[in-house]
């Protein structure tokens, strides 16, 4: 079921077939529609196409005061504890620890699997109640809390951060990452069992089609008025001192050039000030957030703390001219002048001079939108989704025990990648 390519060390689940056993999964997250970030829709994406192949989904996650669940989810089992708003994001929520609850909870239906998809006080009490259990367990590490830390002037926090990473996901079966570079790099910090499992798109959502003349009125553009979109969360993290450098050297070479962002974060009004021109919309979704992708023409993604980047195979996807760092989603995805613009990681002077030769020239701008739709055909979700499911239910065969005494030569047919 497992093997190798030997050209990315990477591994490569088969397809399997059609016909399998329906998983009774709890699935313990931190964040959830109607909440907007990458994690929370990346996640609802997993339950609701799990859902739709006949798996039983229980749903543990904090309360929500604006509403108890996403749209679209349908006969969810829930299971909601208390929650505190996070500084500076009020609108998101950090659950609290339920380690009773979830224990009394799986001991009357017990789960086959628990997945743990981020490693707050919620998830780490799910991890607890899940290793007493004897349940096997697997998680995501979707974030790099731990680079954040010198954006918030405590980057002495960054090595205990990491080393509690590092602990939380040591303790399940399995941890999967996005990215071989990223498995490649964890590996070097002493995290184990890391599996490979890259990110979907919803190529229907997501394209060109869905792009609005009447929307580009509304953001008082004309026609053929170039206009650069940013998405994500407007916080110190997102490196949004480079947007602002690369619109101002952009409009030397492109005056008409219009900077819409979509997004909103405790550096909403520092953006403001700094490109008053530019239209901040707040944060989207669903249709409202395609049509805004498909309706721009240029996208820069200037963050260098992603552990994937769902922006860019969703700024792709949408036929957009794409400029962004050699890492993460775009080292995966992006070949250098055919799809989209690559810039070695860190490198901002180099990532102006991208901009405004992308900024100065039309010609290739079109290109660049021409062939960036193609390159996200195959990142379909149900495969990303047959994925996980493959690595499930090798995981309910396991035999009970400490997840350190179980090696990933446990999975029938694996062979260790470099780093893991």
């Amino acid at each position: 079921m497992f093997g190798m390519n030997p050209s990315t060390d990477t591994l490569m689940v088969e397809q399997l077939p059609l016909s399998r056993p329906s998983l009774r999964v709890a699935v313990v997250t931190e964040t959830y529609p109607p909440e907007v970030n990458g994690v929370a829709l990346t996640v609802q994406q997993l339950v609701q196409r799990l859902q739709a192949r006949h798996h039983a989904i229980q749903l543990v996650r904090p309360r929500q005061p604006v509403g108890e669940g996403g749209p679209g989810d349908v006969a969810l089992d829930e299971v909601l504890g208390r929650g505190l708003p996070i500084p500076r994001y009020p609108q998101l929520r950090l659950g609290l620890p339920m380690k009773r609850v979830l224990l009394s909870h799986w001991t009357q239906r017990r789960p086959d699997l628990v997945h743990v998809a981020t490693e707050g006080p919620l998830g780490w009490s799910a991890l607890q109640a899940a290793r007493k259990l004897k349940l096997p367990v697997s998680t995501d590490f979707r974030t790099n809390f731990h680079a954040y830390s010198r954006h918030y002037g405590v980057g002495w926090l960054r090595q205990p951060i990491a080393a509690y990473l590092r602990k939380f996901h040591n303790l399940a079966h399995c941890t999967m990452v996005p990215t071989p570079e990223l498995q490649r790099e964890l590996g070097a910090m002493g995290f184990e069992r890391l599996l490979v499992v890259a990110r979907g798109v919803d190529t229907e959502r997501f394209s060109p089609a869905k792009r609005s003349e009447a929307l580009r009125a509304q953001w008082g553009v004309a026609p053929e008025q170039p206009v650069l979109l940013s998405v994500g969360r407007l916080a110190a993290e997102k490196n949004l001192d480079l947007l602002v450098r690369c619109m101002h050297a952009m409009r030397q070479v492109c005056p008409a050039l219009k900077l819409v962002v979509v997004g909103d974060g405790p550096e909403r009004a520092a953006l403001q000030q700094a490109c008053p021109d530019a239209l901040l919309v707040g944060s989207l979704s669903g249709e409202a957030l395609a049509q805004h992708y498909a309706s721009a023409d240029l996208f820069l993604f200037t963050s260098l703390t992603e552990t994937y980047g769902n922006v860019t195979p969703e700024a792709l996807a949408s036929g957009l001219a794409l400029l962004a760092f050699d890492y993460a989603a775009a080292a995966e995805l992006v070949r250098h002048g055919d799809n989209g613009l690559l810039v070695p990681f860190g490198d901002a002077d180099a990532f102006v001079r991208r901009a405004t030769d992308l900024a100065a020239s039309p010609a290739l701008a079109q290109h660049l939108r021409e062939r960036a739709r193609s390159t996200t055909l195959a990142q379909d979700w149900s495969q990303i989704v047959g994925q996980v499911e493959g690595i499930w239910e090798q995981l309910v065969l396991l035999p009970a025990g400490e997840p350190t005494q179980i090696s990933l030569g446990a999975l029938r047919g694996w062979r260790p990648t470099a780093g893991a």
